[in-house]
């Protein structure tokens, strides 16, 4: 086949780590992040964690699937990582305020 590419076991390994633990970070800030502003927008605590959690299903499966799907090792590291980073850190902002 022209122009395909070998996949080395490093490749392989470094894809199942984006889609299970970068996915699972992306999905903690994303959580976090969702139940801080429904929080905020005076939802309660228990409503808001259940709904979010519900979407956190479809979020994760979605990030997951591209995370094979993804061109690019490093943009699929850097998207994960970076908005875990920032909703996490979002989250903890909002949270303090609220409190």
């Amino acid at each position: 086949m022209a122009g395909s590419t070998r996949l080395t076991t490093f490749h392989i390994v470094a894809r199942i780590g984006a889609g299970l633990l970068g996915g699972w970070a992306f999905v903690w800030g994303f959580a976090s992040l969702g139940i801080a502003g429904l929080v905020a927008l005076g939802q309660r605590y228990e409503e808001a964690s259940t709904a979010v959690m519900l979407l956190a299903f479809i979020v994760y499966l979605a990030v997951f699937c591209w995370a094979f799907a993804a061109t690019s090792l490093a943009r699929v590291w850097a998207v994960l990582a970076g908005g875990a980073a920032l909703m996490t850190g979002a989250a903890w902002l909002l949270q303090r305020a609220l409190l």
